[in-house]
Formats: C-alpha cells, sequence, structure tokens
C-alpha cells in the first residue's frame, strides 16, 4: 500500500487533466443534494424557532362549530398567564351595494390578539381601529381582497350580510403562515362584532381557537397532558409551539426528500460522466500500466494506484460539491427567505452535508468500479503495441458484488434519510427504469444506424453522420444517457401540468359544480333552491345537511393507533345523515325507514378500505363535543372526482340529525352565469358562504405548478450535469473527429460537407434522445395522472416538440464546441500522427 500510495501521489502531481467531467459531474450533483437539504433543515429550524409566534402562543386549543362554555374559558384562564379568543370562518364580502363580491377567510379576534408578533396595516393604526367609526364596526383587509372589491380605507363593505368600515390593509399577520393555502383572501373584524349574529350561529362552520401564553415555569408537555385529560371527549385539538405548523412541516420534509431524489437522478446522470472520464483515464494510461507491469507491479498494486487517486479525485469532488451547495444557500439567504411563505433559519446543518456527500462518494464508486475492474485484465505486451481493446461484457464476479453492495448501500441510505421508503423506492426505481430504457435505446439506434449507412452513400453527409453513431466507439450510448434522463424529468413535468390544466379547462364544465354553498340555514333552504333555479343557466342544484366530526377511536382503540396519519383522521371531517343512500352500497345494508335505534354508520369504500374497517366495526366521531360511537352497517362506491357532494361518513337520521346544524348545497351553472349568481347571494342571501370552484381549482392548480417548477428546478441540475457529460463525450471524441474530417478531405470533402455532417450526427442523436425522453416522460406523466391523481391523461405535442428541440439544441451546442478545431487541423499532419 505505501508503493502504491507514493505512485498515486505522483500521478496526481500531472494535475486535473482529463478529470473535469468527472468533477463536474460529482460537484453539481452533491451540491444540489446538499442545497435542497439546507433549504429543507433551515425551514424546519425557522418552524422550531418561529412557532410560538405563527401559532399565535405557546399553545393553542381549537374547537369546531362552537366556543369554549364558561367553564372551560375558566379552566384555560386558570392555566394561563394570558390567553386569546379568536374565530376563524369562510364568509362573503360585499361591496356596499353587492356590485362586487368575493370569498374571504374571516378572522374575529379579541383585543388580546396578536399575543406574539405585530400585524403590518396600512395606514399603521392599532388594534382598537377594529372598533370603528360611528358605530360601525371596522375591519383589516387583505389588499388583494381590497382591491377586487375597489375599496379604501374609510369605505362600507358587508362581510355575512354585517356592514363593516375599512380601516387599514392588512399586509402581513405574525400567524398567517400557519394557515397554509386558503381559497379566500384574509379580513380581520373584532369577535364582539360577530356576537349575536347569523355568522355565529348554531350549525355554522367555524373554528374557535385559545392561544395562550404560559407562566413562567410552566411545561408545555404537562398542560398538554392536563389539556387532553380535561377536555377529552369534547372535540378539542390541541397544538404548540414545538409543532406549530405539522401540516407545512410533513409537506416540507416530503417535498424535501423527493427533490433529494430528484438530485439523485442528476447524480446518476453524473454517474454516465463518471464512467466514461475512468474510462478514458485508462486508456490515457496504458503506456504507465504496461509500465508497472513490465517492471513486477501486480494487478492489486496497479488496482490500488488507480483507485486512490479516484478516492482523492472523489474527495476533491465531494467537499467542492459540499462548499457549492452549502455557500449558494448561505450566499442566497435573503432572497429565499423572501419567497419562502414560513420564517426559515438559515445555517449550515450537518445531516443534509452528510446526505450529500454519502451519496455522492457511493455513486462516484459505483460508477467507477465497473471500468476500474478491466485493469487486471490488460497485458504488459499488447499495451506497448497498443493492440488491447477494452472486452465487451461484465466485470469479474466479485466486482459485480460489490457494486452490488453499495447500490443497496445507496438505496437503504436513501430511504433512511427520507423516511419514506414507498416514494424513495418507486423514484429510484423509476430512474433506474428509464436508464435502463434509454441504454436499451442508444444500442437499438447505434444498430439502425449501422443499417441505414449503406443505404445513404448518395447522401454523403447524412452517409457520415450515421457511420458515425453506428461505429463501435459511438458516442451515441453518452449522449442518450446524459441527456435523455433530465429531458425526460423535465417532460414528466410537462405532461402533468398540461394534463392538470386540460382537466381544468375541459373536464371542469361537464362534470363539477360551479359553487358550494357552506352555512345555508334549513329555514332557508327551499327559497333558496327555487331562487336558484330560476336563474337562467342554473341546471341543478343539490343540498344535504352538514355537521363536521374527528374519528376519535376505531373499535374503542385511538383512531390514530389503528389507522396511523390517514387524511380521513387529520383533524375535523364532513358527516352527513340520510334516509336513503346518495350513492351505491358496495357491501353491507342500509338502515331501514324511521329507524331510531343505537348509531348506524356507512363508509366510504375506499377510505374504509385503506383504514382497514369491516361491516360491524365501531367508529367514535366526536361532534360538537359529543362522542358519537356508531356501528358500520354498509359501505358505498363514493366518487371524489366528480367534486359534487360526497361525504366519507353518512349517518342515520336519528343519530345526529337533532344537533345545530346547516346544509350545503352544490349549484351546477355554466361559467358566464357564475358572477350574476355570485351578486344574487350577496343581496338575497348574504350570510350563505359561496366557494366558487374554479377559484379553488386555480388556487390547487398554483400550489401545484409551484410544486412542478421546484421539481423543473431540480430537473435542470440533472439536465446541466447532462450537458456536462455531453461535452466531455464531445471532447473526449475531438481526435476521432480530427481523424474523420481528415479522411473526408483526403476523398475530396469540403469543409461545409464536413460540418453539415457533424451537424447531421448532433441532431440524428439530440433527436433521438429528445423523442426517448418524450416517450419517458409521457409514460411518467400517465402513471402520475391516471394513478395517483385519478384525472384524466392527455398527451400534449408542443411540450414534446419542445423537449425534441431542446435535445437537438443541447448536442448541436455541444458538438460545435468541439468541432472547429478538427475542421481546421491540416489532414497531412493528422494522419502523420495515427501511424
Amino acid at each position: 500500500m505505501r508503493l502504491a500510495l507514493r505512485i498515486a501521489r505522483a500521478e496526481l502531481r500531472g494535475g486535473l487533466k482529463g478529470f473535469r467531467i468527472f468533477l463536474l459531474c460529482l460537484i453539481l450533483g452533491v451540491a444540489a443534494i446538499a442545497a435542497v437539504g439546507e433549504v429543507r433543515e433551515a425551514i424546519k429550524a425557522g418552524l422550531a424557532s418561529e412557532g410560538a409566534v405563527m401559532l399565535g402562543g405557546q399553545a393553542e386549543l381549537e374547537f369546531t362549530y362552537r366556543r369554549a362554555t364558561a367553564e372551560e374559558r375558566g379552566w384555560i384562564a386558570e392555566h394561563a398567564a394570558q390567553f386569546s379568543e379568536l374565530v376563524e370562518m369562510r364568509s362573503m364580502a360585499s361591496t356596499a351595494d353587492g356590485a362586487e363580491t368575493a370569498l374571504t377567510q374571516l378572522k374575529a379576534v379579541d383585543g388580546a390578539w396578536p399575543l406574539l408578533g405585530q400585524a403590518v396595516l396600512d395606514p399603521p393604526v392599532g388594534g382598537d381601529a377594529l372598533a370603528g367609526q360611528g358605530g360601525t364596526p371596522g375591519a383589516f383587509l387583505d389588499p388583494v381582497l381590497a382591491d377586487r372589491l375597489g375599496l379604501r380605507v374609510g369605505d362600507r363593505f358587508k362581510i355575512g350580510g354585517e356592514t363593516f368600515v375599512l380601516m387599514a390593509r392588512l399586509l402581513r399577520e405574525p400567524d398567517a403562515a400557519r394557515a397554509g393555502m386558503s381559497f379566500g383572501a384574509r379580513s380581520v373584524v373584532a369577535l364582539s362584532a360577530l356576537e349575536g349574529t347569523p355568522l355565529l350561529a348554531p350549525g355554522t362552520l367555524y373554528e374557535t381557537k385559545y392561544r395562550v401564553l404560559l407562566p413562567e415555569g410552566e411545561n408545555i408537555a404537562a398542560l398538554k397532558a392536563a389539556a387532553l385529560t380535561r377536555f377529552q371527549g369534547a372535540g378539542m385539538k390541541w397544538a404548540d409551539e414545538t409543532h406549530a405548523a405539522p401540516s407545512v412541516e410533513r409537506f416540507t420534509d416530503r417535498l424535501g426528500s423527493f427533490l433529494v431524489l430528484v438530485g439523485l437522478a442528476g447524480l446518476a446522470v453524473g454517474g454516465v460522466g463518471i464512467f466514461a472520464t475512468v474510462q478514458a483515464w485508462i486508456a490515457r494510461k496504458s503506456a504507465t500500466i504496461a509500465t508497472l507491469r513490465a517492471l513486477g507491479a501486480s494487478g492489486g498494486t496497479i488496482r490500488a494506484v488507480f483507485l486512490i487517486q479516484l478516492a482523492a479525485l472523489t474527495l476533491l469532488g465531494v467537499i467542492a460539491g459540499l462548499v457549492l451547495g452549502a455557500g449558494a444557500i448561505l450566499a442566497f439567504s435573503g432572497l429565499i427567505s423572501a419567497v419562502m411563505p414560513v420564517p426559515i433559519k438559515v445555517g449550515l446543518a450537518l445531516r443534509p452535508l452528510i446526505e450529500a456527500a454519502l451519496y455522492g462518494a457511493l455513486t462516484a464508486a459505483i460508477f467507477a468500479l465497473w471500468p476500474l475492474a478491466r485493469l487486471s485484465e490488460l497485458r504488459a505486451a499488447t499495451l506497448y503495441r497498443e493492440s488491447e481493446t477494452a472486452r465487451r461484457g461484465l466485470p469479474p464476479k466479485g466486482t459485480l458484488a460489490l457494486i452490488a453492495g453499495l447500490t443497496g448501500a445507496l438505496l437503504l441510505a436513501a430511504v433512511l434519510f427520507s423516511g419514506l421508503p414507498v416514494l424513495t423506492l418507486s423514484t429510484l426505481g423509476g430512474v433506474a427504469g428509464a436508464l435502463v430504457l434509454l441504454a436499451g435505446a442508444a444500442v437499438a439506434i447505434r444498430k439502425l444506424a449501422r443499417r441505414l449507412a449503406p443505404l445513404s452513400t448518395r447522401r454523403p453527409a447524412l452517409h457520415a453522420a450515421l457511420a458515425a453513431i453506428g461505429a463501435p466507439r459511438s458516442e451515441a450510448t453518452a449522449v442518450i444517457l446524459a441527456l435523455g434522463l433530465g429531458l425526460s424529468v423535465l417532460s414528466a413535468v410537462a405532461q402533468v401540468q398540461s394534463g392538470l390544466r386540460g382537466a381544468i379547462a375541459q373536464e371542469l364544465p361537464r362534470e363539477a359544480p360551479a359553487f358550494f354553498l357552506l352555512d345555508i340555514p334549513p329555514p332557508e333552504r327551499d327559497a333558496l333552491v327555487t331562487r336558484l333555479m330560476a336563474q337562467e343557466g342554473v341546471s341543478r342544484v343539490d343540498t344535504v345537511p352538514m355537521l363536521r366530526g374527528i374519528v376519535t377511536e376505531i373499535n374503542g382503540v385511538e383512531a390514530r393507533k389503528v389507522a396511523g396519519e390517514h387524511w380521513v383522521l387529520r383533524g375535523d371531517r364532513g358527516v352527513t345523515f340520510a334516509e336513503t343512500p346518495r350513492e351505491p352500497l358496495t357491501e353491507g345494508e342500509w338502515w331501514p325507514q324511521d329507524y331510531a335505534g343505537p348509531p348506524l354508520v356507512s363508509v366510504s369504500a375506499e377510505e374504509g378500505k385503506e383504514l382497514g374497517l369491516k361491516l360491524g366495526d365501531r367508529l367514535t366521531v366526536n361532534i360538537l363535543g359529543r362522542d358519537i360511537i356508531a356501528t358500520i352497517t354498509s359501505f358505498r362506491d363514493v366518487d371524489f372526482s366528480t367534486m359534487g357532494i360526497g361525504f366519507v361518513l353518512t349517518f342515520d337520521p336519528a343519530a345526529i340529525s337533532g344537533a345545530p346544524h346547516n346544509d350545503l348545497a352544490t349549484v351546477y351553472a355554466p361559467a358566464a352565469a357564475e358572477a350574476g349568481l355570485l351578486r344574487l347571494m350577496a343581496k338575497e342571501f348574504p350570510t350563505v358562504t359561496a366557494v366558487p370552484v374554479r377559484e379553488a381549482l386555480a388556487r390547487v392548480s398554483e400550489a401545484l405548478g409551484a410544486i412542478a417548477t421546484a421539481v423543473s428546478v431540480a430537473a435542470s441540475v440533472t439536465l446541466l450535469t447532462g450537458f456536462a457529460v455531453l461535452l466531455g463525450a464531445a471532447a473526449a471524441g475531438e481526435d476521432a473527429r480530427a481523424r474523420e474530417a481528415a479522411l473526408l478531405k483526403v476523398l475530396g470533402a469540403t469543409r461545409g460537407l464536413i460540418l453539415r455532417s457533424f451537424a447531421l450526427r448532433a441532431v440524428l442523436l439530440g433527436a433521438a434522445a429528445g423523442a426517448i425522453a418524450v416517450a419517458v416522460g409521457s409514460l411518467a406523466g400517465w402513471a402520475v395522472l391516471t394513478q395517483v391523481m385519478e384525472s384524466t391523461f392527455r398527451f400534449d405535442p408542443l411540450a414534446a416538440l419542445l423537449v425534441v428541440a431542446g435535445g437537438i439544441v443541447a448536442v448541436l451546442l455541444a458538438g460545435t464546441l468541439f468541432a472547429l478545431g478538427p475542421l481546421a487541423a491540416r489532414p497531412a499532419r493528422v494522419l502523420r500522427a495515427a501511424e
């Protein structure tokens, strides 16, 4: 080993010539993974350090559909140094004359709000401004909402039929980041202004939150335990500063982990460049290997020499990648903080650096070991005579076992770091499958080029291009592998985005309602339906009673211990009751008419299967602070994709019909009728909240677009790495191009013909890489849209053409950079050098 170290050190003195692509591929991949990981950790650190401000207190107790009783408020006051009460709901805001309307996320606050942080207002006024002017209560409005209604400070407007005066524009709320995505701009009013109004009537959909500051020395864990005991069965939900925004934290973890996996795809592309670099390096070092052989060096010593050099270069590349990734986050921390919807705390977290370094080292080892294993097969005599050629086929079994072990270690590390085994294995499996498809396609393209070359002799430029693509040392494989994977990811993202836009634009008018109407008082239901059906364009109005409940137990056991973090168990869910089924039954029987026995419930079949439920199981659902224990008698086929009325849980009427509740309705009408219907609702039914489905879908589409943009940015690193591999392949083939150009010149070819040949080669390879990427990306897009999102796949030809054009441009650019030298070289000098 000492001898190997000395030889390796001597070899490394020659510099990094020939290893620039190796290092660039490694640096880009490691930097991308490190940067994504650092952003993920910065968000988590920000949530931890600013949790109390985001929450609006050190702890929060939330009740659905109701406010705390006097006794419950007394308990909260007894255990808090200070607390604040606020109510949140959706409502309709409109101008005083009802000409303009908009959905708003209403927050009604008491005088103690905000306990922590400060609201930023324009003009800067105090919280007492919510008292209003001239007996009219005041309000703060999000600028988007104020502009939409055309309101200025001092103007009067209505929320839920109640008149308010705009006191200031709400620029920032300290506790807004925790709210996540909402379908209406924010408005803030005084809680006292809603007392006694229909907005807080029994059955109205609202949440009441009590934010708490703890006394000195009080322990959050102890208070949580006491609160859960005191409010057991009361429908209370607890949150505290240690997990102020669990949904944001969960989303950050999952998206961050997925983007790291996309970064691993970039490293896989870089692995192609590493493989090619090591293979070319060993070929260049044939004289050195022969000399070492002739001097008696064993195969193990020679392998050790090369392994030491590769280890040193890998270490250099990994360190440079970590510095680049972490440095970029630190350098642009201000910009990142500005665009993030939640507070972040940028710093150097150790975990993402370790993760990126491990991925980089394992990837380099996996792709370098394959060509390195051939060292033991090279013989000194044939190397001196330059008659040794690289043997095709697999490396020795020992090397294959080592590569397999390292690949397994990479998969295990990815699963452990992400904590999402299904997502990790499916994503990496997709990357591996794409690489296999691309490699197979590259082999097929080379064979096809060899067959077509003899048929194109009358077109010299095309003939030379096809012959070069089909040649034994063709760059086709490297080009298609390097470029194809990055283009495949971009193609998949483009097809998914196009599919979602198509679903919204084409399916929505046929299948989805125009509005959901919330908080319809039962006495007003018939009049509202009659009035709406009299409007031109309205084809259908469906109504059902609606309450909200929390599934707390399954067969007497805490629900989450039985079924995990299923979405049905996260927070409260809409529930209804019915005499007859609205959907077809898949299993079991419906209750008889006028049933008056113990509570029964019907569950949607798909969600019931996911929760592991069966007929006869007992569900405990907390509704308005009361536990309803109901037996499952049937499962229903509920199709939520139509966006019509659908409930996971439907009870028999006797179980919950006596509870205060309002109705929910869906209104089916064309887009042209929506504005008129909104004005009608604002004037005649101001307490009813109308949620435009198209507007809600647009918000969802924006969120999905932001995710797609993040994935596209991560995929661009893959493309950049692929382009680096293209440059490496073009540089490695420069001598071959020079010999090819010299021979063609001797045979009478002009520079223009040779240049056209090079360009045709680039166009054919780029088009092939792009076409294969479109096929792979379309397959991935189809799987995401149809299997995950349960939507319809529509092939987008424009996106496909852009991907193919991108592939052509990339290969043309890389090829052009290394085509001018061979064209300018004199044939005699090139051909004599090859003697």
